[in-house]
């Protein structure tokens, strides 16, 4: 059997005989140089980051256009490291999945080595802290999902990791931010060497949040005596530590066995997924779609890595922010949130048979061109259309990509403002007749009938995590999915909170659509279908 290990890769005959495409460099060299002159600490192992980012290094790697590869740190899932890194020396199994059902398989090495962000594990924080001290570093960059720079519940309460970080010795760190502010003290007392430390995760003005939860830690440090002023100073100097914003698109979706078990029918071995003791589920291998984008602004004071010439975008913070804007508002991820939580209703596992069903089509189709673009932000860069045109046509359609209308629905309350509410709010400030929307307030009022845990032929239905699930779900707690006279107006002070959607929906005039919609939902089986079609016919 083929091992993805450095000692596995010394007889490159049996992978290229599986079509596996190998590194063009010397990875002990790059390991090596990594150590002793590292230039990219990224933060999140996951498999956004192994399956694209660790691949844009191993691109320049490949061209000899870079020497050194990432230090990949772990700050919440810590098995991660243990259980999938350490027994590859850090490889993965790259598995790009094409809609005409081929299959591209490359070893991505450019990781040279995966570590706890765990200040308790002395051997392994310090060579976080070796890194940060190094002049040779230009960037750290994150991919640890939205929920990863919170420091307040929804609630606005102060998160119990957060508070402790505030009022305990940076050295003692355990939140994802008060970890990453400790290495930037670590920086800052090296020589104030500067740095870009850039979030590449898939979330509006990720760059301004990382920036924002960075410096409460260290703000909350400084009133506590911890550190002084001047470390204050070093972070909020951008020509000195910079916080560039990004727009970030790849569909890199859990594991699949058919993968899994084509990789083991090639001869390659241990390629089993694991479950973390943190409910991570993950494998040596990461199996995701090919097309991918990349924006990021170009604000790198202590130089950056020739990304360009592996695909990657660079513009002003403008060109970041349309990009984004195009993307999560209106081109890919309202269609994405609307078909996962009617895919759930209408009993879909997978969003590439969704894709078949002519009512979730009918509802993407009109939010997307009808309803999104003609107020869509153009980065000038990208195409809108053509964006979307992929996404429908192409990304969802692919029946080789395995991604859950399930995942998707996961933290939706969190997503409804950015990906509905911008768009609302786009027509009320053009004056645009808010009649004409259509699937919005579909895609609202399945969302909100979703969280009744009832599909559309009245079964139980598991509800995605959410931080706002038990809330919401206790408020509609006296509604029963297939009575319509159930429903009691338990909606009207849901609609109205502008913090969850962006706008108030009853003041901008559509709360009553909304209300209309679900309350159609409700009135029996096939009730959610029999919606679609009437409001997209």
């Amino acid at each position: 059997m083929l091992e993805l290990s450095y000692t596995g890769l010394a007889d490159p005959s049996g992978w290229e005989r599986a079509g596996v495409r190998l590194p063009a460099y010397d990875l002990k060299t790059m390991a090596e140089k990594t150590e002793k002159t590292p230039i990219w600490v990224h933060f999140g192992a996951g498999n956004l980051f192994r399956g694209f980012i660790a691949a844009l290094q191993q691109r320049l790697l490949d061209q000899g256009l870079a020497e050194s590869g990432i230090l990949a740190a772990e700050t919440f899932d810590y098995d991660i490291i243990s259980q999938v890194y350490a027994p590859h020396d850090s490889m993965t199994l790259m598995v790009s999945l094409r809609p005409d059902g081929s299959t591209g398989k490359e070893v991505l090495s450019s990781i040279a080595k995966g570590v706890k962000a765990n200040p308790a594990d002395g051997p392994q924080w310090q060579q976080l802290v070796s890194a940060f001290e190094n002049p040779s570093l230009q960037l750290a960059s994150f991919t640890i999902t939205e929920k990863g720079y919170a420091l307040y519940t929804p609630s606005g309460e102060l998160l119990p990791a957060a508070a402790k970080d505030m009022h305990s010795s940076p050295d003692k760190a355990c939140h994802a931010m008060g970890i990453a502010a400790a290495l930037l003290l670590k920086r800052f007392q090296a020589g104030a060497v500067p740095l870009a430390v850039v979030s590449l995760d898939n979330c509006s003005h990720n760059g301004e949040k990382l920036r924002a939860s960075i410096l409460s830690i260290a703000h909350a440090w400084q009133e506590n005596g911890i550190v002084g002023r001047d470390f204050i100073d070093y972070l909020e100097d951008e020509t000195r530590v910079a916080f560039p914003w990004s727009m970030i698109d790849k569909i890199t979706p859990r594991p699949a066995e058919a993968i899994e078990k084509q990789l083991t029918e090639l001869g390659i071995g241990g390629m089993k997924p694991v479950l973390t003791s943190k409910g991570t589920y993950i494998a040596p291998f990461v199996n995701a779609e090919a097309p991918q984008y990349l924006v990021v602004e170009d604000t790198f004071p202590n130089g950056r890595p020739p990304l360009e010439q592996a695909g990657v975008y660079f513009g002003d913070r403008a060109t970041v922010n349309r990009s984004e804007t195009m993307k999560v508002t209106t081109c890919l991820n309202p269609l994405h949130t609307a078909m996962s939580v009617y895919g759930c209703l209408l009993g879909y596992t997978l969003i590439w048979k969704e894709m078949k069903d002519a009512d979730i089509v009918a509802l993407i189709r009109r939010l997307g061109y009808q309803e999104g673009l003609p107020v869509v932000t153009d980065p000038k860069i990208l195409s809108p259309k053509a964006f979307l045109d992929e996404v429908i046509e192409q990304r969802f359609p692919n029946p080789f990509l395995p991604d859950a209308p399930q995942r998707i629905a996961t933290d939706t309350s969190q997503k409804v403002g950015i990906r509905f509410g911008e768009t609302i709010k786009s027509y009320l400030r053009e004056g645009r007749d808010l009649n004409n929307l259509v699937s919005i307030p579909l895609a609202l009022a399945g969302w909100l009938r979703y969280l009744l845990a009832v599909d559309d032929n009245l079964s139980p239905m598991e509800v995605s995590s959410d931080p706002l699930r038990e809330e919401l779900q206790g408020r509609l707690s006296g509604i029963r999915a297939g009575d319509p006279s159930s429903y009691h107006g338990e909606l009207r002070g849901i609609l109205s909170n502008a913090s969850i959607f962006g706008v108030d929906l009853a003041a901008a005039g559509l709360a009553g659509k909304i209300e209309q919609m679900f309350v159609e939902e409700l009135a029996g089986p096939g009730a959610v279908r029999a919606t679609l079609r009437k409001y997209l016919s």
